[in-house]
């Protein structure tokens, strides 16, 4: 008979196993960055900068103020310093570089056109050779942006801009070519692989392909603490079929234990080293696209809190704003706040906090320090809050 779990102690499993709760270090340096995201497994990558780019912000969320250098020297420094690549795990990512053998068997897919949309797909057969033109002028000349190939200008004269840049994406899924570096507004240098990664990564042995998939499982099971196996698939994207095996074989050596959550229709999981505190204390403005929340359904079970990213939606149809992050105080999203780094005049604008009907009466006192405590970090001189919704 399965353990069944309430909702709160399910929710707490999920915060601790998220590195909520924890008191945030008096100087943040490299080594807690990097702990933070080796618990994490992956920070999302997302170019939109109204506020910040999203993956400087889960470590932030969870450590407090922090010299964002150290994550672009891990992520884009000298290849001795490498600690990070990217690829695509939960969508675009930066990942620890002890990920990188677990993700060959999707490189191996993408090299024999398995996956990735059509217009990728091609290139892994009746466009492979002028792929390969690509490659051999970068292994030839370095790294290089999809906007150095533009209007023909490389010198095979074949290319337009989105047949260069599907060639370079199927490249780059393929694992032929990496990110050697950003820059300018967050383009992409590629490069090849021994010139940007650690030759002994590199050097790693490459596990099979099911082999890989119960790893990456494993890591989604301890970093999401208790979770439906739709849940576990989402976090590396993983299809039924690469992971229903992994479930089953994590499953059968102990690590997933099964367990009915109070509320949820579907079966659920706990990792067998889930930490269940009595409490989680703290408070923690989210990006949208932080592992916390970015599984829209799964924060909706968890915290009853229905949430969107509405960049995309016309501004008259917006429903809470345009770069909306929750605010998560101790054990619950209790508003959703409407955000913007007005740089030129130095001030972070809070356009409108949108307060849940269950917030508690300290919710809009907590929330100030925390917008205090972001305004310092992105360097901004104050704050400025407009409107704020009452529950109706």
């Amino acid at each position: 008979m399965s353990t069944t779990l309430s909702i709160k102690d399910a929710r707490r499993i999920a915060l601790a196993a998220q590195g909520f709760g924890i008191r945030h270090p008096e100087r943040t340096n490299a080594a807690h960055l990097r702990k933070t995201l080796g618990r994490l497994g992956l920070f999302q990558l997302d170019s939109v900068n109204v506020l910040t780019r999203a993956h400087y912000l889960p470590a932030f969320s969870r450590l407090g103020s922090y010299d964002r250098t150290l994550l672009e020297r891990d992520a884009w420094g000298p290849v001795r310093q490498r600690r990070l690549f990217e690829y695509w795990a939960h969508e675009a990512s930066l990942l620890p570089l002890d990920l990188h053998p677990l993700l060959r068997w999707r490189m191996a897919r993408a090299e024999r056109g398995e996956i990735g949309y059509q217009s990728l797909k091609r290139f892994a057969v009746e466009h492979r050779p002028e792929a390969q033109a690509i490659l051999d002028r970068i292994a030839a000349e370095g790294p290089m942006a999809a906007a150095d190939f533009e209007n023909g200008s490389s010198k095979s004269g074949w290319w337009e801009w989105s047949h260069t840049k599907h060639a370079l994406e199927w490249l780059f899924w393929s694992g032929k070519i990496t990110t050697a570096t950003r820059r300018g507004s967050f383009a992409r240098l590629y490069d090849l692989p021994e010139r940007v990664l650690p030759k002994a990564i590199l050097d790693l042995p490459t596990p099979d392909a099911a082999s890989a998939q119960r790893a990456l499982i494993e890591r989604s099971a301890r970093v999401l603490g208790v979770a439906t196996a739709a849940d576990l698939r989402d976090y590396y994207r993983l299809k039924p079929e690469e992971a229903d095996h992994a479930i089953a074989a994590q499953a059968e050596a102990g690590a997933l234990i099964p367990i009915r959550v109070e509320g949820w229709s579907q079966k659920a999981w706990m990792h067998r080293d889930a930490r269940l505190p009595r409490r989680v204390r703290g408070a923690a403005l989210l990006a949208p696209f932080d592992p916390l929340v970015w599984e829209r359904s799964r924060a909706e079970r968890l915290f009853g809190f229905r949430y969107r990213i509405e960049i995309y939606v016309p501004q008259d149809k917006r429903i809470h704003g345009y770069y909306v992050l929750p605010f998560l105080m101790d054990e619950a999203l209790v508003a959703r706040v409407d955000l913007k780094a007005d740089r030129q005049a130095g001030i972070l604008l809070a356009h409108r906090v949108i307060l849940e009907p269950y917030a508690p009466a300290e919710t809009v006192e907590r929330l100030a320090i925390e917008l205090d405590r972001m305004a310092a970090w992105l360097g901004l001189d104050a704050v400025r809050v407009g409107k704020i919704i009452q529950p109706s």
